[in-house]
């Protein structure tokens, strides 16, 4: 099973590198195009916005056409936006290229993880979705420290041409490799958007949104953390982001068992709680070089072990719609890194340090768990709800 999720891994590798590579080189990429490091921050917001606009609509728009073949069609659109990055004359079109290449984003890792549970093993589910999200964390590891030396010491451009590479292997590979499902012969516009009708579905968005704006709240602002806060120089921020890497990586994996095990709301609502702990321990510990290292990885592995449990919380919630559902909840996890990453910054503008931001943090992932508990509530309520007489 793990062999044919593969394809879904590289393309998650590439969406993974793009996504976050930028943030490594935005210096580089400002001094090439003449603008000011605030003004090429915009290329981030450009991606997300591609990824808000593009995961329902795509979806949408390829509702009655064969998973593999949308997939497919998802990465040559990625290599696309990145094939135009490459060469990319000034900022504007840069901005551009930016969002077309956010466009596939959600929609890929929307139809990817509704694939990667039905060619699952009964009862591994999550832990098939968990091998999807796999290629982004490994993209934190290896993708984005590579492509952010590249794009220091060589060109940031070499950094995009390298992702149109992996963009080329992963549509190779999605076509040789990953199994043909046919498409739902009753999916339409109309009943996949009926799902949104019902109020679980938002309630789990809304978690999205949430949970990955704590995390960003913290992540955001994590190189001030480590050089004035824990001392560490500024050369160390890179093999300390390759720590959170390694954390988000095997949290993954156990967010895919832990879900499969218990169940994805339960593995939800306690790794919410876990989340919340880490951040306001952060802002103890973080004078402490030693403690520093331990919650970075802890708190990378914590955030992304509510990857699965979210994504199948989603499709569990939204049947006959699930390819749609899962990519709307991707949109929730872009505008939670818009929204954590804004409101983190309030606190530091405020001038109470670079702590701070974990305040805020816990605050929005105390809120995500609010609102699970509130799906609980809702599901608990269905249980005890009487069924309906039986006429004899």
């Amino acid at each position: 099973m793990k062999s044919k999720l593969l394809p879904l891994t590289m393309g998650g590798f590439g969406l993974g590198m793009t996504e976050f590579v930028i943030m490594g080189i935005l210096p580089d990429v400002a001094n090439t195009l003449h603008v000011t490091i605030p003004s090429a921050g915009h290329l981030i917001s450009a991606y997300a916005l591609g990824v808000v606009f593009g995961a329902p609509l795509l979806v949408a728009l390829a509702s009655k056409i064969p998973p593999k073949r949308t997939l497919v069609g998802l990465m040559v659109l990625f290599v696309i936006g990145n094939a135009l990055s490459v060469f990319a004359p000034g900022y504007e079109l840069m901005l551009l290229t930016r969002f077309i290449s956010g466009l596939p984003h959600g929609a890929f890792f929307g139809v990817g993880a509704v694939v990667a549970a039905r060619l699952a093993d009964p009862g591994k589910e999550a832990q098939a979705v968990s091998i999807m999200f796999a290629g982004l964390t490994i993209a934190n590891i290896i993708g984005v420290p590579l492509g952010t030396y590249i794009g220091h010491n060589f060109s940031w451009r070499i950094t995009f041409a390298i992702i149109v590479v992996v963009g080329i292997l992963a549509v190779l590979s999605l076509k040789h490799w990953l199994p043909e499902i046919p498409a739902s012969k009753e999916s339409s516009l109309k009943r996949e958007v009926k799902v949104f009708t019902r109020a679980e579905p938002w309630l789990i968005f809304v978690i999205s949104i949430l949970g990955n704006g704590g995390f960003f709240a913290w992540f955001s602002y994590i190189a001030p953390l480590f050089t004035e806060v824990a001392g560490f120089s500024s050369n160390a921020v890179t093999w300390l982001m390759v720590i959170a890497g390694v954390g988000m990586a095997v949290g993954n994996l156990i967010g895919g068992r832990l879900a499969d095990k218990f169940s994805p709301l339960k593995a939800t609502c306690w790794l919410l709680l876990m989340m919340a702990a880490a951040l306001i321990s952060i802002i103890f510990t973080a004078e402490y070089k030693g403690a520093t290292l331990l919650m970075t990885f802890i708190t990378g592995a914590i955030a992304f072990s509510m990857a699965s449990p979210v994504q199948m919380l989603m499709i569990h919630a939204a049947k006959g719609s699930e390819m749609l559902a899962a990519s709307v909840s991707q949109c929730g996890f872009n505008l939670g890194n818009a929204i954590g990453a804004y409101l983190g910054g309030v606190p530091i503008a405020a001038g109470l340090g670079f702590t701070s931001p974990e305040w805020v943090g816990a605050a929005l992932v105390i809120g995500a768990f609010l609102f699970s508990l509130a799906i609980v509530g809702t599901n608990r309520g269905k249980a005890t709800k009487p069924a309906p007489a039986v006429m004899s």
